[in-house]
């Protein structure tokens, strides 16, 4: 299993955030690979957001699944469907 980098930030930067929440997601990230942002990324996130309407964390977050070969796992299917070769799925769906 893997994380993007942007997905780091936007889980540990919530303000709302617990510190036992805080503390659970650190752990969680240490035994992950985090995947960084290399130009091949940076270009595929430009790509796609020259191509449609979305924030720039999700079109990182998109990109690096999709330059790494990666299935990405999200609850919010919703901002990332449409997207050509990009293979999401809700792992919250089954519960």
């Amino acid at each position: 299993m893997a994380i993007s980098v942007i997905s780091r930030v936007e889980v540990l930067g919530c303000h709302k955030l617990t510190d036992r929440d805080r503390s659970f997601f650190e752990a969680f990230f240490a035994v992950l690979e985090i995947l960084p942002i290399t130009d091949g990324v940076l270009d595929r996130a430009i790509a796609l957001r020259q191509a449609r309407k979305m924030s720039l964390g999700d079109a990182i977050i998109a990109a690096t699944a999709l330059v790494f070969g990666r299935e990405l796992k999200t609850h919010n299917l919703r901002d990332f469907s449409g997207i050509p070769d990009l293979l999401a799925s809700d792992p919250l769906a089954a519960i």
